[in-house]
Formats: C-alpha cells, sequence, structure tokens
C-alpha cells in the first residue's frame, strides 16, 4: 500500500454507530469513505476489480435483520466484499442474522445456548410445545429491537411462520420478576465493555429500543460470562459483535449475537464508545500500528456527528409512496395464525389498533405494554392493551405495536394508524368493500 490507507464504511441507512466509526478514524489520523446509494459503483471489465470510493478496507454495517430483502443486501455485502477486505463478512453476518443458525452453530461448538425447537410445521411445532414448560419465548428467525419475539403460554396454538417469517420455540431463561440480560460488546478478541439490561414495565424485552434501562456491568460480569460471549462471537466468526448473555439455572447462555448492534445504549451504561475499537481494528487490519491509549481516550466520546466524508445526496425526482385507500385488504399475522381483513385507514390515530376476537384468533400477543386512548367523541380517557402484530398491505410487511380493543360494534376490525400509514400515500376516494359496513364509526384515536 503506497499511499495512506482509507477506510470505508457500508451502510445504506443515516446510523448514528455509522457515523462515530468515521469520526473515529478520521479522529485516528486517517482517511475516510461512506459506502452509500448515492456514491457507490463497482466496476467489472474482464479480471479487473474496480470499487468507487476508493478504499483499503471496508466496515459492513448492513442490516440485514431489519430489511424485507436480506438476500438482496447480503448481495451488496458480498460484492463489496469480493474487491476490498470486510470487517463483518457476508458469510458471518449472514448467519448471525438468523438467530436459528446463530444457536445452532454455537451449540455445535459447545457454547452453551437455551433449550430451542424449530419446526418447520405448525402442527409438529405444537405438538413439542409442552417441553418448554409453562411458559416460553416464540421467536421469528430473523428480527431486530425485539420485533418478533412473544412470550407465549401452554395452551397457546403456534404457527410455524409469523408473516412472511420463520418462527421457533426457545425456553424462558432467566428471572420472571425482574427481567436482565448482558450485552457484551467484543470487538476482535478484546471486550471492550458489558451492561445489564432490564425490562421497561410489564414487558418482558430487555431491548433498549424498547424502553429496557441499562447499567454498567463491565466489571460485574462473572469472568465465565465474558469469556462465553468472546467464544461466541469468535464461533460465529464476527469481527466485532454484540453477544446477548442470560443467567439460568445452570449458568450464563447465549441468546443472540448481534453484527450491528447499537451503541447508544451501551454508551450510556458504560461510557464507552465501541466505534474507536472498530476503527483501530480496521486499522490493524491493514498493518497501520494505533496507539491503545488513543483508542481508550476516543473511546470516552461518543461523536455520531455527521461525518466530514458523508456524501452529497444527489437531486432526485420525488418518488411518490405506495397509494393506500381509506379501507385496504390487510393481512394480519400473529403467533397462532394469518387472517385476511379489511381496516380503516385513520391518519388521526398514531397507533394501529385490532379488534380482540380478531386478534384471539390470529394470537395477537402476549400485550407487552398499556396505552391510553380517548374517544374522538368523549373526553374520558381510556386504557388498552398493546401487542406486537405483523400487518400486510400490498405485499409489504410491517410489524408495529397495535391496541387491542372491541370493535364489535364498529364495521372494520382494524384500524390502520400512522404507524403503518406513514408509508403510504393516503386516497380517501379509493375504498375496498366490506360486507360489515356500518354507517358511522366512533373510532379510538391515542392521546
Amino acid at each position: 500500500m503506497t499511499s495512506p490507507p482509507r477506510v470505508g464504511v457500508l451502510a445504506l441507512h443515516d446510523s448514528k454507530e455509522s457515523k462515530a466509526i468515521l469520526n473515529a478514524v478520521e479522529a485516528l489520523g486517517y482517511d475516510t469513505a461512506w459506502l452509500r446509494e448515492e456514491n457507490t459503483v463497482v466496476r467489472i471489465d474482464g479480471d479487473t476489480l474496480e470499487l468507487e470510493p476508493a478504499v483499503d478496507i471496508v466496515v459492513n454495517r448492513l442490516l440485514l435483520s431489519n430489511t424485507d430483502q436480506p438476500t438482496e443486501e447480503l448481495g451488496i455485502a458480498r460484492t463489496v466484499a469480493a474487491h476490498r477486505p470486510m470487517l463483518n463478512a457476508p458469510e458471518t453476518t449472514a448467519v448471525a442474522a438468523h438467530k436459528m443458525a446463530t444457536a445452532s452453530l454455537l451449540a455445535r461448538e459447545g457454547v452453551p445456548v437455551p433449550k430451542t425447537l424449530l419446526a418447520l410445521s405448525g402442527s409438529t411445532l405444537n405438538a413439542h410445545r409442552r417441553e418448554f414448560g409453562p411458559e416460553a419465548v416464540y421467536k421469528t428467525a430473523i428480527g431486530t429491537h425485539g420485533g418478533g419475539a412473544w412470550k407465549v403460554e401452554t395452551d397457546d396454538v403456534l404457527t410455524a411462520k409469523v408473516g412472511k417469517r420463520r418462527a421457533f420455540l426457545q425456553e424462558l431463561v432467566g428471572d420472571r420478576e425482574r427481567p436482565r440480560d448482558a450485552r457484551v460488546y467484543v470487538v476482535g478478541d478484546q471486550v471492550v465493555g458489558a451492561m445489564f439490561r432490564y425490562a421497561a414495565g410489564e414487558d418482558w424485552r430487555t431491548n433498549v429500543h424498547l424502553g429496557g434501562a441499562v447499567e454498567d456491568a463491565s466489571d460485574r460480569l462473572p469472568p465465565e460470562a465474558v469469556e462465553i460471549a468472546r467464544e461466541a462471537s469468535a464461533v460465529v466468526g464476527l469481527d466485532y459483535a454484540g453477544v446477548d448473555l442470560i443467567e439460568g439455572d445452570d449458568g450464563w447462555v447465549v441468546l443472540e449475537v448481534n453484527p450491528t448492534a447499537g451503541f447508544r445504549g451501551f454508551y450510556r451504561a458504560t461510557g464507552v464508545s465501541p466505534a474507536p475499537h472498530i476503527a483501530a481494528l480496521a486499522l490493524r487490519r491493514l498493518g497501520v500500528e494505533v496507539d491503545p491509549d488513543r483508542v481508550e481516550d476516543l473511546a470516552a466520546t461518543l461523536d455520531d456527528s455527521p461525518p466530514t466524508c458523508m456524501p452529497r445526496p444527489e437531486p432526485r425526482t420525488f418518488e411518490e409512496p405506495p397509494i393506500i385507500g381509506l379501507t385496504e385488504r390487510v393481512v394480519v399475522s400473529g403467533t397462532a395464525g394469518t387472517q385476511t381483513v379489511v381496516g380503516k385507514a385513520d391518519s388521526g390515530a398514531a397507533r394501529t389498533s385490532i379488534d380482540l376476537s380478531l386478534a384471539a384468533d390470529i394470537g395477537a400477543g402476549p400485550i407487552h405494554t398499556v396505552s391510553t386512548v380517548r374517544s374522538g367523541s368523549a373526553d374520558k380517557s381510556q386504557s388498552r392493551p398493546v401487542v406486537d402484530l405483523v400487518v400486510g398491505i400490498g405485499g409489504t410487511q410491517h410489524t408495529v405495536a397495535a391496541n387491542i380493543v372491541d370493535r364489535s360494534h364498529m364495521s372494520h376490525p382494524l384500524l390502520i394508524g400512522r404507524d403503518v400509514l406513514k408509508h403510504y400515500f393516503l386516497d380517501i376516494s379509493r375504498r375496498v368493500e366490506n360486507p360489515n359496513t356500518h354507517p358511522l364509526e366512533d373510532e379510538l384515536v391515542e392521546e
């Protein structure tokens, strides 16, 4: 390498983590490039490969678990990795993004994981349900931020898929009274810190995205848990990872290995940013000597300001979002099944609402929080349970936290709120006929 090295970050979204890594590289004195839609070009001419912008190594921040087309994102990562070395190679992130594939690999290599079962048919899955005790965790194989995870009871009827994604059963591990797990951040073969995460309110999930509280665990986590996290990252083959563990009756087990774990909650708990450590690892892979004291100093600040290399977006012609009518056919999915119903759009409702009976039929639940709503014609506020719901419109799926409401006196079992409508253009003149049409509805609006 004749010129000073240049580190690139591959991320098609505006994440604080990508900004922090790029800023850390610059703070260490090296050039950067953000590989985004606006500026990335790949050329193949015979056996000559060319990548623009030109970089010497790439940090992979593509979110495979947070896209409807993970294969497309994986193909982009593989394309770039054919040109330059990459931290968190495509093949390893593909495994890590699939929770069942990760658990299988870890178990094969002797890393402890909870008791887990994947069945490709719903009848087989339900036949084995009682093996997991009175309560169990039911997860989609691909998911993020706690979406696609439910706590289910013995008599709940489950399906092999939730929406388009496979689902599996896992033992419910840990303290039922105050759910807690740990996240350990591993970069290379070093642990840069750890935090405890506690579930918010009545929820059992500890995700920071869902309001979970965090606490520094860097000096409190047992050495065996730290070593399990380090080993889990190495077994999956990741260069950097957020490893989630939980303590059960027989010790610590690995829940997930996250190739694109967030920094904000971790920094809030520990006062340590993983970004400079990732930047330093990329430079060392290029043979650059990096001062460890300088890395530690930089890690004391999470600099997620816009980096100097952020490409200027090119003028684009406006692309209109898909159109949704005042009423639409909607596919709703829960843990027990899927139904197609006619839903009604309401731009005044922040949150989608589902009828109590329909929620029971598809297994929408369990309840993880309660929202306060008010009727459009009354001043009195009411409380409504909130559950995760998979909503499909025109082939596109959205996982939302929906209110459960008794809508038996209303014409539509589903009210489509702004949490779904924000992805569409609403045309109130377009309607789908509903056999249960009622001339007037008193819809609920969230406060």
